[in-house]
């Protein structure tokens, strides 16, 4: 599960700029590029410019990540602080990690004198990624001290922003105004974010094995393939697995495709580590071994087979002739470039998020602290958290912020009646919800007035966004619908019938599970491994995630972090989900109206 990382570029116009300085150069000063900096960005009274996230420097000229262009587009009418003259504006951006309150300075714009209305030029360049609430702060000051200091230079004012909400606004643009300073009428900024062309590039691989271990005691191997990008920190992140092919030990998996920033976040030399599995049922599957590569190797493929030792530290460690468990060969491997996500967001694309509940009475009565559904002074219930890290996130990317939010699995007044499919705002005829803050209000609402009862029925509501989202096939709309649910799904048939069938309309389902209950017949929805049927029919695509919440919980309490873990891990498909459905259709992305 990939995330969809890219880089972007921040500056403020595109105009040449009157006497770029820095504020420590006298006026008219030459500008100075700090070292190790991007190119692109230029950095002031610092030796290097550290990672937001990792502490790391990063390589001087363009970082090879997903790339995108973003200027800081023309402030306007800027307060002026000066006697005898206009402002010396300069723009400072700090960034906000997921899932923390701290501010970090990431870099500036160069200073323009004289002005109150600049046109910068300077860039910065930023990892994108679609599942995390990046927040951006830009704070502009006018520049009157050689200090190196910024709080010593004139504050004019600061706007923020989710970097989400500059990617997903109409053409790429958004506006906003500055404020900070009491009183004052402080300007506006205008920000752009646009993609670069060199984060386009795809990879399409086909692999096979022979001579894996043997795990299963009747038979043969089940094997599959788990592919994990490295990060800066040393961790790992799964960004790809195939297909199970059963019982052999001599698999040919199908060709699959990949984005490069997915495969390696766009340097050719970071490791790729490959593990080789034996699918179980049950999900406890078993490990065969790995082996470690880079998207340089694998590109070798292009004019001959490469073949990897399959290794099991394990049985390396306990057996002396051990030699290997198996090996896999590279068969083809192959590079073009197609549009992204940011392409079809950037040409109108919407995202419609539908959020379903679960009101069975397995939850516990909510008026309980011990109810899934309780809400107490202090904190939100697991439901209300689940809804807020997915829903903050995705409403950047929808216009009218309007979201239709529906119920399932209780009696509704006045008769009693049980419904799978009730608006959680009383409105049969407008479901919609004023925001996530709206949808919100409208499910403590409805916690006071139904009846938590039963069974868990999903198909009803996913037939229900599947119905809209079949009213317009055309790549304007995409639909993300986000059920979250306690229990096992009583209609399971019928489900996973409506999900094959919803597979081939614009639309994803992302199925969170709250509460302690086991649920592995979700797992059987999430087709990552195993490709979802129904009655002969296979799913078109892979179109549901599925998590339980509890994996994501922090230790300590920390909500903001609970809810930024459980985000980026449920939104990481849908760039890929989405761009799936439009390559199936060959829907390509609308041109964006001229800037």
């Amino acid at each position: 599960m990939g995330s969809l990382s890219c880089s972007i570029i921040v500056s403020a116009g595109d105009a040449a700029p009157r006497s770029p300085r820095c504020p420590t150069e006298p006026r008219g000063g030459s500008q100075h590029i700090g070292p190790g900096c991007r190119s692109g960005f230029l950095a002031w009274c610092c030796p290097t410019v550290r990672g937001e996230s990792t502490g790391t420097h990063h390589r001087a000229g363009w970082v090879a990540h997903r790339v995108a262009d973003a200027w800081i587009y023309l402030p306007r009418n800027l307060l002026d602080m000066d006697t005898f003259s206009k402002s010396d504006p300069v723009v400072v951006l700090f960034v906000q990690g997921s899932g923390s309150s701290e501010w970090k300075e990431f870099g500036r714009t160069e200073v323009i004198d004289n002005t109150l209305n600049p046109d910068f030029v300077r860039k910065f360049v930023l990892d994108y990624y679609f599942e995390e609430k990046q927040n951006l702060r830009f704070d502009v000051y006018n520049v009157d001290s050689k200090s190196c200091s910024i709080l010593k230079q004139d504050f004019l004012g600061q706007a923020f922003v989710a970097l989400g909400e500059v990617i997903g606004s109409q053409r790429g643009r958004l506006e906003r105004p500055l404020t900070g300073v009491p009183g004052k009428r402080c300007g506006t900024i205008l920000l752009l974010a646009e993609e670069l062309s060199n984060c386009r590039d795809i990879v399409t691989m086909q692999l096979c094995a022979n001579k894996l271990d043997k795990k299963d005691f009747f038979g043969k191997s089940d094997p599959f393939l788990v592919f994990y990008r490295s990060n800066e920190d040393g961790t790992f992140t799964i960004c790809h697995k195939t297909e199970v092919v059963k019982n052999t030990l001599n698999p040919v998996w199908q060709p699959f495709t990949i984005p490069v920033r997915a495969l390696c976040n766009g340097d050719y030399d970071r490791t790729v580590k490959i593990d080789v599995y034996d699918w179980d049922r049950d999900g406890s599957h078993d490990f065969i071994g790995e082996f470690a590569t880079s998207y340089r190797e694998l590109s070798r493929a292009q004019s001959q087979f490469t073949v990897y030792e399959v290794l099991n530290p394990r049985k390396k460690c306990k057996k002396k002739k051990y030699v290997n468990s198996g090996t896999v060969t590279l068969l083809s491997f192959s590079v073009e470039s197609e549009f992204t996500f940011v392409d079809y967001i950037r040409g109108g694309t919407q995202l419609n998020f539908t959020v379903a509940i679960d009101f069975t009475a397995s939850n516990g009565m909510p008026s309980q602290p011990t109810s899934l559904h309780y809400a107490s002074p202090y904190q939100l219930s697991a439901y209300a958290l689940a809804l807020k890290a997915v829903g903050e996130i995705i409403q950047d990317y929808d216009s009218d912020k309007l979201f239709p939010a529906y119920g399932f699995g209780a009696k509704l007044p006045p008769d009693g009646k049980i419904s799978h499919q009730f608006p959680l705002n009383n409105n049969v005829d407008n479901p919609s919800c004023a925001g996530i803050e709206g949808v919100l209000e409208s499910y403590l609402q409805s916690l006071r007035t139904v009846q938590l009862y039963g069974p868990t029925n999903f198909a009803p509501v996913i037939n229900q966004v599947a119905g809209t989202a079949a009213q317009v096939t055309d790549g304007s709309q995409y639909h993300v619908l986000l059920i979250i649910t306690d229990g096992v799904i009583s209609d399971m048939l019928q489900t996973k019938e409506a999900i094959v069938t919803a597979s081939a309309l614009p639309m994803s389902i992302i199925i969170v599970g709250v509460g302690p209950a086991e649920f592995e017949a979700m797992e059987e929805l999430d087709g990552d491994e195993v490709r979802l049927s129904s009655r002969g029919r296979y799913a078109e695509r892979d179109i549901v995630q599925f998590v339980p919440f509890r994996d994501y919980v922090d230790d300590s309490g920390n909500q903001v972090l609970s809810m930024a873990r459980l985000a980026k891990d449920v939104l990481a498909e849908i760039p890929e989900q989405l761009l799936s459905y439009m390559k199936t259709r060959d829907i390509k992305p609308r041109q964006a109206d001229p800037q």
